[in-house]
């Protein structure tokens, strides 16, 4: 080989066969944990959790086992405990060590390697054998106890390192399986378990699996009472603690109806098929409602795949072409109209999509997304000859469906046509931007930032406080349009949500094209009131309906301007919360004012002290008045001052933002939708529960 004369000559650095790093054991989890449990924030944390409870739940779909409970415990630690067969802990003829000692301490061991002969369910979750091993890797503490055979066994780990041979601790009559973890705060920055997921998750597997029984306890406000050795069924003890258990008949028609139960159905049967070919299990059930959205929530093998794959692919292809061919040789569809596009026959729908593969493929070890090939024509085979028979046996749901297509696509058409007039009016402008838009200087997307504040006052504020080379301001004139049950071609009708479009860059439906993006932070900056409250959500509900690769790139995030001012003399506070401006006066005397600005001089007058005329007989000197706190309470942003606005919401140095995950806009469009949706009822047990709690500010 040449010599290249263009390296620089350094210091030989030795790189021979003893320089290639080989890591044993688990250490590959413990060096890069995201790639095993696709990082270590939350979801990753939480990640933890579905691992073990996905083992337990594999069981179940074998039918082995009908009862799950999955308990958070003191001190961060979680216990998962199942009725099923309980992991073997004969020798293992490979690694010479117990079956269960392998199972949780070797990656890509378990019996969802073997073939029908294994012993292990056809269909299950776990891909990679990698679950157990992986959370114990990635805890500090793990302790697995298995009930089987008569006998009672037990092994402790920590950091995926053993701390004793597996050992037989009892005789038991019981049989299943019991993993107890606490996360290692070495990986994990916070380790704060979230409740409300926790029993969203696992509620959605109780309807998947059939005899399933699930309990989920929180009992981790019971120090010293519980540990995870005690007891089999944390249940048991009756514990005064939030706890919830999930029992379903109906399988996915009944969760499709719990996705409905808030929105008028324009089908009067729900669609159900249940299938076997080419060893892919095909489950599939769906609705349409009187709405715009669609809802399609995939499940491989029980587990959610969030980003779809192939045999979502498949569900949508069918799903097109069966609708087409019916509208088509029904004379239900013009000629001149085209056919439907798949956009189209998806507007209304809420589909649960569920598939069982004997070998499946995730693209990733967090399998959000299914990769096996097989599934896509097994789907689109069952699904497409089970809806043809559905639509011939039930006209009437048949004209209604393909009738909701045909909004859409008369929609879809008009929409072009507004976007296309929108885009040549741009082009005649010299790609205008909106007159209201105060731009940054920088033409550098990742500094620049965008502020969507409310009103022209507080946009007046944030231009005179900004940063002009990286902050833009874009303020929004009183409420955007409900974007929640209005299609793209009124969207584009508004002029405000048409600004707000121009100004990101990207276009939007179709022709929308991310890389355009002119911003990589755009900054919901709304009044902390109740109208502020919903300018955000009405916002949020834009960005997760039109743009939802904006919140996925991290783009999107909500300000937080102070509550208060609190000054005395020239020292000045700014607090966020009431417990913050609590904290800041304690129990000393304040004035409250609801003025815009606070008088410096009057403050430092009563700091000071005024002139007191001595009591008759007093030799003393004039008393100085004790100091008190000046508290100004904002109600907008408007009220601040441009200095004001910039040190507490616009200065990157000391402002707070939050990030918005899609997670906060699902949560958004939800409250949304029941609160401002056009179904009364909800909204009214809504008001009649939460009514006592509500702090209005008058």
């Amino acid at each position: 080989m040449a010599k290249d004369e263009t390296l620089k000559k350094t210091k030989t650095v030795k790189y021979g066969a003893d320089e290639i790093s080989v890591l044993e054991g688990l250490e590959p989890v413990r060096r890069r944990p995201g790639m095993y449990i696709g990082g270590t924030g939350t979801e990753g944390l939480h990640h933890l959790i579905w691992e073990i409870f996905d083992n337990s739940r594999d069981e179940a779909m074998g039918g082995f086992c009908n009862h799950i409970e999955v308990a958070l415990l003191p001190n961060n630690r979680i216990r998962v405990v199942d009725n099923g067969r309980g992991i073997p802990v004969d020798m293992h003829s490979k690694t010479k060590v117990s079956a269960l000692e392998t199972v949780m301490t070797v990656l890509h061991a378990g019996g969802k390697f073997g073939g029908d002969e294994s012993g292990y369910v056809k269909a299950t979750g776990g891909l990679h054998g990698v679950g157990a091993s992986v959370v114990n890797a990635l805890s500090i503490y793990t302790r697995a106890e298995v009930h089987r055979d008569g006998g009672k066994y037990m092994q402790e780990y920590s950091q995926g390192k053993i701390k004793g041979a597996v050992k037989k601790i009892g005789t038991s009559k019981e049989h299943g399986t019991i993993i107890a973890f606490e996360a290692d705060p070495e990986i994990f920055k916070e380790i704060k378990f979230d409740w409300h997921a926790i029993i969203h998750k696992l509620e959605q597997q109780a309807y998947l699996v059939n005899n399933l029984r699930i309990h989920i306890i929180d009992a981790r406000n019971h120090e010293g009472k519980i540990n995870d050795t005690e007891t089999y069924w944390v249940e048991s003890l009756n514990l005064n603690s939030p706890n919830v258990t999930y029992y379903f008949e109906g399988g996915i028609v009944a969760l499709v109806r719990q996705y409905t139960k808030l929105h008028k159905k324009i089908t009067d049967k729900t669609f159900y098929v249940s299938k076997e070919i080419d060893d892919v299990g095909t489950e599939i059930a769906f609705d349409y409602i009187d709405d715009i959205s669609t809802k399609i929530v995939p499940f491989a093998n029980n587990i959610n795949t969030p980003e779809g794959g192939t045999h979502v692919a498949g569900f949508k292809t069918a799903l097109t072409r069966v609708i087409n061919a019916y509208a088509k040789k029904n004379n239900l569809i013009k000629e001149a109209e085209g056919g439907f596009t798949g956009d189209d026959v998806l507007e209304g729908l809420v589909a649960v999509i569920s598939v069982k593969l004997r070998e499946i493929q995730f693209e990733g070890q967090t399998k959000t997304k299914l990769g096996s090939t097989e599934a896509q024509g097994a789907v689109a085979k069952v699904f497409g000859d089970a809806l043809s028979t559905f639509f011939e046996e039930n006209p009437d749901n048949a004209k209604y469906i393909i009738n909701k297509s045909m909004l859409a696509l008369r929609a879809r058409k008009a929409a072009k046509a507004a976007k296309d007039s929108i885009m040549r009016k741009s082009a005649l402008e010299g790609m205008t931007l909106p007159g209201k838009l105060a731009d940054c200087q920088s033409k550098s997307a990742a500094e620049s930032e965008l502020f969507i504040v409310e009103g022209d006052s507080a946009g007046g504020t944030a231009k005179a406080g900004r940063d002009r080379k990286t902050q833009a301001i874009l303020p929004l004139r009183g409420k955007i349009l409900n974007v929640e049950r209005a299609r793209l071609d009124k969207l584009l009708q508004s002029e405000q949500v048409k600004n707000l479009v121009i100004a990101l860059g990207t276009s939007i439906g179709e022709t929308f094209d991310a890389t355009k993006i002119r911003y990589h932070k755009i900054i919901i900056a709304t009044d902390a009131d109740v109208d502020g409250a919903h300018i955000r959500t009405l916002i949020l509900t834009l960005f997760y309906r039109y743009f939802p690769q904006i919140i996925d790139a991290g783009y999107v995030y909500i300000a937080q301007p102070p509550l208060y001012k609190i000054k005395r003399g020239k020292e000045v506070h700014y607090a966020f919360t009431d417990e913050e401006k609590v904290k800041i006066v304690g129990d000393e005397d304040l004035i409250e004012s609801n003025d815009s600005a606070v008088n410096d001089e009057d403050v430092e007058e009563n700091e000071n002290g005024g002139d007191e005329s001595e009591s008759e007989g007093s030799t003393s000197k004039t008393a100085k008045k004790p100091a008190k706190w000046h508290i100004q309470r904002y109600k907008g942003l408007g009220e601040m001052n441009a200095d004001e606005l910039k040190e507490t919401t616009m200065d990157a140095t000391k402002r707070v933002l939050k990030q918005v995950s899609i997670h906060d806009a699902e949560e958004a469009n939800h409250v949304f939708d029941m609160l401002m949706g056009s179904d009364v009822a909800p909204r009214k047990s809504f008001i009649q529960s939460y009514a006592k709690q509500a702090n209005i500010d008058i």
